[in-house]
């Protein structure tokens, strides 16, 4: 084969047409691919052997897309990230801070769920957000991915705990035959990959990545330098003919330092002032044992997640003790056992069913001077609790009509033991149900129905208030989303598709902040923590809207993807001065999503891609100009103080982008190079997000008091606005070698 992306088709009698993923093949390494194939009927009169790549399940025919390698190593703007990556698809949203925050459908960045072969991860994120899924660079290495499935619904009932999205991710295998090496340097970091073969039967793959972005940060004058440091690793053995044991870890090491010498303009010293230092680490193990039937297999799966913590702050970061306004650590441990069982029959019938139970362990230590109801409190508190948590689950899938109709009924069931409520599994009962239905040559209807429950955070789970009780677990409940969606399909031929599904989702029994009266359904997608208040599971919301896609992997010699979405994401109100509203947007509601993404490949092994983005503009609550200037509560929080009196009441302008990326490679007798250039926003579009308040200083750089006469709790500082403006052109030269 000639190096480059390739597909494999393979077609056996009494089994249905197959076709690959994307492999890459190179001079550099043998590819050694497994095929499964599942049983078909066949009519021995006539055969017809027709296939499409843009193959989907049948649990799930609607709000499932499929991600090739060469997506994910060829992105504009992607950086090689999975989070990014997935920004170009149906609703999905992105944002101007380029943070990677997973938000799909209108719903939160806390609503989503990560498979990695099939180990569920915490997070996919380095500076990961605790709670919620956000963070500005991402851990998996794409020299690990074979493909990625995103569901953005009708998830089947084996895939637990997600509202708005889960993101199942391949792995490649380690080379069979002898060691390889892949290094790369990109934007912000370097990274190295081995795989080879340990014995006869066994194989592995191992990589660490190590940023530089602390230097570029230090010489652009920032007030903040992260490190960064990952390694991922795949160990797989075939044990015999029916039996394959695979060991998998990733793990994360993050540090966030603040420049202190990043201080002579107004923003720096703002940014200084309310931003603490963050230390993080986490990891995932386990293994995976793979048994393989006449007619199906079992999959029994062990693993253990860590994430470990920590932020402090100081007033004016003077590190002395009257002056510390934040010291929390904490650490999330859970401890998992999955069990399933997969069969295929002869006539389209697939069951699969199995169990889960886990043991968590949550310790949180914090000590925090926060700013509540107009008055200065200070926390010093120590949490802990473990709990138990099981599910059952079990999905029916059978092809009727000749395979034009296939139907799909799965029963899900979880429960823990945190509080009477919770332990029930009759209060967690998802029931889902699938549909397809060929009308004719390529058209197809496609239809999903399901509830879906995830848990509460850790941190609101374990939040503890001045007096040291648990307030929030006598009354905290899974979390509710029914989802309905219906879509149409057509396939005009084998290389494109085009799709359009509408979309309904209502949420129930949604955390509801005590602090400022906002469901935490609008919050997650700012650093350091999410949940950690007081809360009411009483909160409401929906959201809802209509997606459409086109791709074409071959119009005119370009393989283009095209793809709106039009979404509203609402709740309901609960502060009396916001109830004549109505439902009222969350944060999430950004009504208009555009990408348009393709490249072609030319002569010499040279590549083109562009991805235009358009992203409706974000609700914000403006600031209460009263509250933020209180000498006690600037001291406190250094951060302006949001009027929630007018929750979302105004928006942001709209953001878009054009990427580009130009790939150059080399297929030596041994060696492949890749050199590339990629460039994010081109004609540097500049957006203007919330404008933002900073103290006025006087003439020997001391904060203003307007009223310094009144007693302490009226005293307020002179505040001036400043307008914040995101946006610049980022050229990056990324290299990739592998012999």
């Amino acid at each position: 084969l000639e190096p480059g992306y390739v597909e494999v088709r393979i077609s056996s009698v009494g089994f249905e047409t197959y076709i690959s993923e994307e492999i890459q093949v190179t001079n550099a390494k043998k590819v050694f691919l497994e095929v499964p194939l599942v049983p078909a009927n066949v009519e021995l009169e006539e055969v017809v052997i027709k296939a499409s790549p843009f193959r989907k399940i049948k649990e799930s025919p609607v709000s499932l897309q499929r991600i090739s390698i060469s997506e994910i190593e060829k992105s504009p703007g992607g950086n090689r990230d999975i989070s990014k990556v997935i920004q170009s698809y149906p609703g999905v949203a992105s944002t101007p801070a380029q943070r990677n925050d997973v938000i799909v459908r209108g719903g939160g960045p806390s609503e989503n769920t990560f498979y990695l072969d099939e180990i569920e991860i915490p997070n996919i994120n380095h500076f990961a957000t605790q709670g919620a899924s956000g963070g500005p660079v991402g851990i998996i290495n794409a020299d690990f991915l074979r493909e990625v499935n995103l569901y953005t619904g009708a998830f089947p009932a084996n895939k637990g705990n997600a509202l708005s999205s889960v993101l199942d991710l391949s792995q490649v295998d380690g080379n069979q035959e002898k060691l390889n090496f892949r290094g790369s340097v990109g934007a912000s970091d370097l990274a190295l990959t081995l795989n080879g073969p340990i014995g006869e039967n066994t194989t592995y793959i191992l990589s660490y990545r190590r940023s530089y972005l602390q230097f570029l940060f230090q010489l652009l004058e920032l007030p903040f330098l992260p490190k960064y440091n990952d390694y991922q690793l795949k160990v797989k053995t075939r044990l015999n003919e029916k039996n394959e044991l695979s060991l998998i870890s990733i793990g994360s090491y993050d540090n966030n330092n603040l420049n202190l010498d990043a201080n002579e303009t107004e923003e720096q010293r703002f940014i200084l002032g309310y931003l603490p230092e963050n230390f993080q680490w986490s990891y995932a193990i386990g293994g995976v044992w793979k048994h393989f039937r006449d007619q199906g297999f079992d999959t029994w799966v062990l693993s253990r997640n860590y994430l470990h913590n920590e932020a402090i702050k100081y007033q004016d970061n003077i590190m002395q003790e009257d002056l510390l306004l934040t010291d929390y650590s904490s650490d999330e441990i859970e401890n998992k056992f999955r069990y399933e069982h997969t069969s295929l029959y002869q006539g389209g019938l697939k069951v699969n069913y199995g169990a889960n139970f886990e043991y968590a362990k949550f310790y949180a230590s914090n000590f925090s001077r926060i700013f509540v109801n107009n008055q200065p409190i200070t926390l010093d508190t120590e949490s802990f609790f473990d709990l138990f948590k099981w599910g059952l689950f079990g999905q029916v899938s059978k092809d009727f009509l000749k395979d034009r109709l296939v139907l799909s009924l799965g029963l899900r069931a979880d429960a823990n033991s945190y509080n009477d409520n919770m332990s029930n599994l009759v209060n967690q009962l998802s029931p889902r149900f699938s549909a397809s239905y060929e009308l004719t040559t390529g058209w197809y209807l496609n239809f999903n129905a399901g509830r879906f429950f995830q848990e509460p955070a850790y941190t609101s789970m374990g939040f503890k208030n001045e007096e040291g009780t648990m307030v929030n677990q006598p009354t905290l409940k899974y979390i509710q989303s029914d989802h309905l969606v219906a879509g149409v399909e057509w396939l005009p031929e084998n290389e494109s598709k085009i799709s359009v599904e509408g979309f309904y989702k209502k949420y129930n029994n949604y955390p509801f902040s005590l602090n400022d009266s906002i469901s935490l359904a609008s919050k997650g997608a700012d650093f350091g923590l999410f949940g950690s208040e007081p809360v009411e599971s009483i909160a409401e919301g929906r959201a809802y809207g209509a997606e459409f896609l086109y791709r074409n992997r071959d119009l005119f010699g370009t393989n283009l993807t095209i793809s709106y979405t039009l979404v509203r994401s609402e709740t309901l109100p609960r502060k009396e001065s916001l109830t004549d509203l109505g439902w009222i947007p969350t944060t999430w509601d950004n009504i208009h999503l555009l990408n348009i993404y393709g490249f072609r490949e030319f002569k010499g092994n040279w590549q083109v891609g562009f991805k235009w983005r358009f992203v409706g503009g974000q609700p914000f609550t403006p600031y209460d100009l009263y509250t933020s200037s209180l000498v006690q509560y600037w001291d406190v929080t250094g951060f302006p103080a949001s009027d929630f009196n007018r929750y979302n009441q105004e928006r942001f302008k709209p953001f878009h982008q054009l990427d580009l990326r130009v790939d150059k490679e080399w297929f030596l007798s041994r060696i492949t190079i890749n050199l590339y250039v990629d460039i994010q926003n081109v004609y540097n579009y500049k957006t203007t997000s919330t404008t933002f308040l900073v103290q006025e200083l006087d003439a020997e750089g001391n904060p203003i008091i307007e009223n310094p006469g009144d007693p302490i709790e009226l005293q307020r500082y002179r505040l001036k606005e400043l307008e914040s403006v995101a946006g610049t052109v980022l050229p990056t030269i990324g290299v990739i070698i592998e012999f």
